[in-house]
């Protein structure tokens, strides 16, 4: 689950990181009221949406005045920004953030992950930071380093010194990067985060370490323990689908191909979008319906493929070990009776119950088209739309 930079800010701030006052607001009278509060040269207006590469868009202007800034905030509020994440529809802003403007003197690269090869966090640290990071990471790539981190309570001072050495900071500013070494590792800790990013953090002229901006990640299976946290979610920012696909229990994630896929199994699915491509069309979405799907979860599971304007035809595909293949089947028929399935679907079933599936299937009245094997349903359903 992702959120805004107005609130992964305050969360770090709640462990002890420094991050610049601000203000947030859903529309601009709102915040023009809420920046009298603010003791500041310049403001800095921030569009907040779930996307990097927001300053190359225009989604950050620094302004002198107030008025400067509700012009701004008036042109910002509403406008479709499109990144480099964003992909080609962009995000509309529906709600602006503004903070305190920072003397800088020097940016840096700071975030830190679960890295599951190794079982342990990972921070990536360098001493070029800002919106070019991407290009850093290509072209100088030694500029970038990774110190990998047990995980126990606290991180040692020696871990905190491997991490921001790259920095080479004075030494009031090293204990300074140090403690917030430690205030990161603590939040990312406790709320069961998957990724936290600074970047850029920043040396101010003043000689204090400031998290400038702040982009955090948590783990969606860990958030039954984090309601606070779940308060946070924004569905605005999120597509309408996979918001319907999460009530369901499913994992699906919307992508741009013509092919909807239907998989029990995350890497079953990987294989199953490979395939297709392997036979020159695109999936038009990651789904895993898990292996303890019932039929009227397969059923909500083809009415959201379906739901996509773009599928041209629907794979089925699934190995029944804990879910059982006439459950599958039976969900697909009564799908089918709300429905209509306008377009070809191929169907492969193997393992548990797999011909009793195929014959509530073959008994269905359904058009479908059966598929002995993976490499048989890929061929199969790139012919039948083509």
């Amino acid at each position: 689950m992702n959120i805004h930079e107005h609130q992964a800010k305050q969360i770090l701030k709640k462990y002890g990181a420094v991050v610049p006052e601000g203000v947030f607001a859903l529309n601009v009278d709102d915040l023009l009221d809420k920046v009298k509060a603010l003791k500041t040269e310049k403001y800095v207006l921030k569009a907040q949406i779930h996307a990097g590469g927001r300053g190359k868009a225009g989604g950050v202007k620094i302004l002198n005045t107030i008025e400067e800034l509700e012009l701004a905030a008036k042109e910002l509020f509403g406008k479709i920004l499109i990144t480099h994440q964003t992909g080609p529809e962009g995000r509309e802003v529906k709600r602006l953030y503004v903070e305190e403007s920072s003397n800088i003197e020097k940016e840096f690269y700071l975030s830190c992950l679960v890295d599951r090869a190794s079982s342990k966090i990972a921070f990536i640290s360098s001493d070029q930071g800002g919106m070019d990071i991407e290009e850093v990471a290509s072209k100088t790539p030694e500029k970038i380093i990774t110190t990998k981190v047990d995980i126990n309570d606290e991180i040692s001072n020696n871990d905190c010194e491997k991490i921001i050495k790259i920095f080479n900071l004075n030494n009031d500013a090293k204990n300074q990067a140090i403690t917030l070494i430690k205030s990161i590792y603590k939040m990312f800790i406790s709320t069961d985060a998957n990724m936290v990013e600074v970047n850029p953090l920043i040396l101010t002229k003043e000689e204090k370490i400031v998290c400038l901006d702040a982009k955090v990640n948590f783990d969606s299976n860990a958030l039954f323990r984090h309601p606070e946290i779940v308060e946070l979610r924004d569905l605005n920012e999120e597509d309408s689908t996979e918001i319907e696909a999460s009530k369901h229990d499913l994992a699906y994630i919307k992508l741009d191909g013509s092919i909807g896929c239907m998989v029990n199994g995350a890497g079953l699915a990987m294989a199953t979008m490979d395939i297709i491509k392997l036979y020159g069309k695109e999936p038009a979405n990651f789904l895993d319906v898990g292996g303890g799907a019932s039929k009227e979860k397969v059923s909500a599971a083809l009415k959201i493929i379906l739901s996509d304007k773009n599928v041209k035809g629907i794979l089925i595909n699934i190995f029944g070990g804990i879910m059982r293949c006439d459950v599958l089947a039976q969900g697909v028929v009564e799908a089918a009776k709300e429905i209509n399935i306008g377009v070809p679907l191929v169907v492969r079933l193997a393992g548990t119950n797999f011909k009793q599936g195929k014959e509530i299937l073959d008994n269905s009245g359904l058009k479908l088209i059966s598929a002995e094997n993976l490499d048989d349903a890929a061929k199969k359903i790139v012919e039948a739309i083509k």
